[in-house]
């Protein structure tokens, strides 16, 4: 996938955006699980884990809800090791929100 063409004031902005969303706890508790899943079952290299469906996918695979698209995966709830439930509302956090 080409980089996208950005301004750089829009560019800053998106990486800024990128971390606050990388850093949530729910993304957090997600990474922290995959990777406790993969020194576990060192063969699934080149794999990525699947919250979802609880198992491990092909990168191409793991995107998209399955073909589905982002849009019907609406408020599901993911389960981690680490956490109990995950969810986007959780995500809701202050520094989505603009300022005015």
């Amino acid at each position: 996938m080409p980089k996208q063409k950005l301004s750089p004031k829009a560019a800053k902005a998106k990486a800024v955006r990128d971390l606050a969303a990388a850093n949530t706890p729910a993304r957090k508790a997600k990474r922290a699980d995959s990777q406790k899943k993969h020194r576990a079952n060192p063969s699934m290299k080149g794999k990525d884990y699947d919250h979802k469906d609880s198992k491990f996918k092909s990168v191409k695979a793991n995107r998209g809800n399955d073909g589905m698209g982002t849009k019907k995966e609406g408020k599901r709830k993911f389960t981690t090791g680490l956490m109990k439930t995950t969810s986007k509302s959780q995500n809701a956090s202050s520094k989505y929100k603009k300022k005015k």
